[in-house]
C-alpha cells in the first residue's frame, strides 16, 4: 500500500495539533475556575510541561476528523479532543516515572519528573486525569446530555482498569512472566489501543452517529490501535533515540515479548500492511469523505517516531 502522505494531510494534522494545543494552553491557565480555590503555580507549570511539549496530537486529530466525517460540531469535538489528550499526556507522565518505564526524555525534552520531581510528576498526571472529565462534563462542551454521558462513561472505561491502566499493569507483569501471542495482543489492545479506539468512537458520538456508523468507526479505531502498537514495536527495534525523542531498544533490553520479537521484522511489517488495508475497508461506505482518515491509517503504520 502507498503510504506517501500528501501536503494536505500534513497540513490538516498540523492544524489540528495547533488548535488542540491552543485550547489546552487556555485550559491550563493559572486562573482558578468556579469552585476552585487556587491553582498552585508549580503544579500548573508541570502540567503544561507534560502537555504543551509538541507531539503529533494524533488522538485528538482522530476525534476531530471522525466528527467532521459525520458533520459533528467542531467546537464541541475540539473540547472532546482536548479531554482525550489530557488522559494521554497524564499516562505518558506516569509511564516515564522511575517505577514504570524510567525514561528521562519525552519528545526530545526532559520528562516531567526530571524537569520537576517525582511527586510533582505524579500530581501533574493526577490533575490531568481529572481535568479530562471536567472538560467533558462542563457546560462549555455543547453536546446533548446523553452524548456527554456516553463520552464520559466510555473514556472512564477506555482509560481505566479494563483499558489503558489495566494494559499498563499487564505490560509490567509481562516483564516477569512472558505472555503468549494472545496475551501480547490483549495487553497492547488495552494499553495503547483503548485510547485510539476511544478517539474514533468519541468523534462518532460527538458527530451524532447512528449505531452502524458508531460500530464501524469503533472498529476502525481498534484496527489502527493495533497498527500503532505494532509500528511502535518496530521503531523500538529499528530506530534510535535521536529520531524517536525517547530511548530506543528498551523492549529487548527488558526481555519484553512483542509481536516483532515473536515473528520478526518482516512478518511484523507484513501484518502492518494488512491492518492498514483492513482499516481502509472499514471506511469504504463513507466514500471520498473518509480520505483523510484512510490516510491517517497509513500514517500510523509508516511513522518514524
Amino acid at each position: 500500500m502507498n503510504r506517501v502522505h500528501n501536503d494536505n494531510f500534513a497540513a490538516r494534522l498540523d492544524a489540528a495539533a495547533h488548535k488542540v494545543a491552543t485550547l489546552l494552553a487556555t485550559l491550563l491557565s493559572q486562573s482558578p475556575l468556579e469552585g476552585e480555590t487556587v491553582r498552585p503555580k508549580h503544579l500548573i507549570l508541570a502540567m503544561r510541561h507534560g502537555v504543551l511539549n509538541g507531539g503529533k496530537r494524533l488522538r485528538p486529530f482522530l476525534v476531530l476528523e471522525t466528527a467532521r466525517l459525520l458533520d459533528g460540531p467542531e467546537d464541541a469535538a475540539l473540547r472532546v479532543a482536548a479531554a482525550l489528550e489530557c488522559i494521554h499526556c497524564y499516562s505518558l507522565i506516569h509511564d516515564d516515572l522511575p517505577a514504570m518505564d524510567d525514561d528521562d526524555l519525552r519528545r526530545g525534552q526532559p520528562t516531567v519528573h526530571i524537569a520537576f520531581d517525582e511527586a510533582t510528576a505524579i500530581l501533574a498526571g493526577d490533575a490531568l486525569l481529572t481535568l479530562a472529565f471536567d472538560i467533558l462534563s462542563s457546560p462549555g462542551t455543547e453536546l446533548p446530555d446523553r452524548a456527554k454521558l456516553a463520552l464520559i462513561n466510555q473514556l472512564a472505561r477506555a482509560s481505566g482498569v479494563g483499558g489503558m491502566v489495566g494494559g499498563q499493569a499487564l505490560d509490567l507483569h509481562a516483564e516477569r512472566v512472558t505472555p503468549d501471542e494472545a496475551g501480547i495482543v490483549r495487553l497492547q489492545a488495552m494499553k495503547t489501543g483503548a485510547l485510539l479506539r476511544y478517539a474514533c468512537a468519541a468523534g462518532a458520538i460527538a458527530g451524532g452517529a447512528d449505531a452502524e456508523a458508531l460500530a464501524r468507526m469503533t472498529r476502525f479505531g481498534e484496527i489502527i490501535g493495533l497498527a500503532f502498537q505494532l509500528a511502535d514495536d518496530l521503531l523500538d527495534v529499528t530506530s534510535d533515540a535521536a529520531t524517536l525523542g525517547k530511548a530506543a531498544g528498551k523492549d529487548a533490553g527488558r526481555g519484553k515479548a512483542t509481536l516483532v520479537s515473536l515473528h520478526g521484522i518482516d512478518a511484523a511489517r507484513c501484518r502492518l500492511d494488512g491492518l492498514v488495508e483492513e482499516a481502509a475497508l472499514m471506511l469504504e461506505p463513507f466514500g471520498a469523505r473518509a480520505a483523510t482518515l484512510t490516510e491517517a491509517a497509513g500514517f500510523i503504520a509508516s511513522r518514524d517516531r
